[in-house]
C-alpha cells in the first residue's frame, strides 16, 4: 500500500504534503516550483509509492471555483499522463492559507518564518491531504 500526497497547487510554487503508510496522519513534504512538481513527484515515487494523489481544489466563498482552476485541472492531467495508475481526487482546500499562517501563530513562529510563503503552501497541503483523511476515515467499532 502506497502513501497518499497531498497537494496544494499555486502558478508559481506548489505545496506538498505525504501521509504515513497506513494513511493514519498527514506531514508536510516539501514546496517545490510548479513547473519542477512532476519530476519531483516522479523521483519520489521511484523510493516510495504513492496510491494516490489528493489536489485542493480552491474555492471562492460563494462556492465557485477559483480562477487557478483552470490551471489545476491541467496539472491534473499531467498527472493522469505520468501517473497512470495513481487515482487523482479533489479536497476542499477553503481558507487552508488562512489556516497555515494562523497555525504559524499558534506555534510562535517568527515574522520571518510567517511571511515565508513555502512553509505556508507545504502547511496548507498538510491540511487539504489532513482534511481529506478525516473526511474519509472509518469509524471506529
Amino acid at each position: 500500500m502506497g502513501v497518499l500526497i497531498g497537494i496544494d497547487f499555486g502558478k508559481k510554487r506548489t505545496g506538498l504534503a505525504h501521509t504515513d503508510p497506513d494513511h493514519t496522519i498527514a506531514s508536510g513534504l516539501t514546496t517545490v516550483a510548479t513547473d519542477r512538481a512532476i519530476d519531483f513527484l516522479q523521483d519520489y515515487h521511484k523510493s516510495t509509492p504513492v496510491e494516490k494523489f489528493v489536489v485542493g481544489q480552491p474555492k471562492q466563498k460563494d462556492g465557485n471555483f477559483s480562477d487557478v482552476e483552470k490551471d489545476i485541472l491541467m496539472f491534473i492531467k499531467h498527472l493522469e499522463t505520468f501517473f497512470p495508475t495513481v487515482s487523482v481526487v479533489r479536497q476542499d482546500e477553503r481558507f487552508t492559507s488562512k489556516m497555515a499562517f494562523n497555525s504559524l501563530l499558534e506555534t510562535g513562529a517568527k515574522k520571518k518564518t510567517r511571511k515565508n510563503k513555502q512553509i505556508v503552501d507545504e502547511i496548507s497541503a498538510t491540511l487539504i491531504l489532513q482534511s481529506y483523511l478525516s473526511s474519509n476515515s472509518k469509524p471506529v467499532l
